[in-house]
């Protein structure tokens, strides 16, 4: 087990409170922004969630991991789901390898001298 979500979850949500207690309007901004998500419309709860683990991998979040891996558990998704959703997660990030190494190599060739 690379990290054990059922011990680091609590010392996160400890932690965050902490923040919230030191700035309780950035708390407030994040938890209307996360509600407004979650209400959703047109996409349901499963959905959201896969698509929120693959980002959470994009960014290297470890306690979006923690969080959303078992919100996508609650709402129904298979490991084979979340294991599609990483897919494109590992394709996007391929992606943008390819297209900052584009930027590189243009910017390399920019260079006089």
């Amino acid at each position: 087990m690379l990290i054990d979500t059922h011990d680091y979850t609590p010392k996160l949500m400890d932690a965050v409170g902490k923040l919230g207690e030191a700035a309780p309007a950035l708390l407030e901004g994040y938890a209307a922004l996360d509600g407004a998500a979650a209400r959703g419309g047109v996409l349901d709860a499963k959905t959201r969630e896969l698509i929120a683990l693959a980002v959470a991998v994009t960014t290297r979040c470890d306690g979006c991991i923690a969080v959303h891996s078992a919100a996508a558990q609650k709402a129904g998704a298979s490991r084979e789901e979340v294991a599609e959703a990483l897919a494109v997660a590992i394709a996007l990030n391929a992606g943008a390898a390819l297209v900052y190494s584009a930027r590189a190599l243009d910017a390399f060739g920019q260079q006089t001298g």
